[in-house]
């Protein structure tokens, strides 16, 4: 009564057949970590200095991949990205930096509370050192033409 090897219905073929689904699981896995790392990196590549910056309605421009901004804050206080630094130390920090080049594009943020003068007095520091390539960042406003072609609600 007992069942011998002959008598069981063994089928090796499918036991020992290949799969030839593709996995997705792992893939997922990856993807989800790559996606939680730019996450958390994105909000890093930006500067975070509070500066009121004007509006304007110019052609927005592309911005290089490590773009360098130097800010003047409303207290007249002067930063490189989000460092510090001295008015006297302007120049010799961006020579300092590793991507230092002339040639680079600055781009220049003033709050909108900075007066004209002191705005004036850092782009003359700026090519005093050889930076002649200066960009002024202003954020996007709407034309003048279009708001007052909107019709005014009552």
């Amino acid at each position: 009564m007992g069942t011998s090897i002959a008598d069981t219905d063994v089928d090796d073929d499918s036991d020992f057949a290949e799969s030839h689904e593709i996995n997705v699981t792992p893939f997922i896995d990856v993807i989800l970590v790559l996606l939680i790392i730019f996450m958390v990196a994105a909000p890093l590549s930006t500067v975070d200095l509070p500066i009121d910056l004007p509006t304007s309605t110019a052609t927005p421009q592309k911005k290089p991949d490590k773009p360098t901004y130097v800010s003047i804050k409303p207290d007249l206080s002067v930063a490189i990205g989000e460092n510090m630094v001295k008015r006297v130390d302007l120049v010799r920090s961006l020579d300092a930096m590793a991507d230092a080049s002339k040639e680079r594009h600055i781009f220049l943020r003033a709050d909108r509370a900075v007066p004209y003068g002191e705005l004036m007095d850092i782009l003359e520091i700026l090519r005093a050192g050889g930076y002649s390539k200066i960009k002024l960042v202003a954020l996007e406003g709407v034309p003048d033409a279009a708001a007052q072609a909107a019709p005014a609600k009552p």
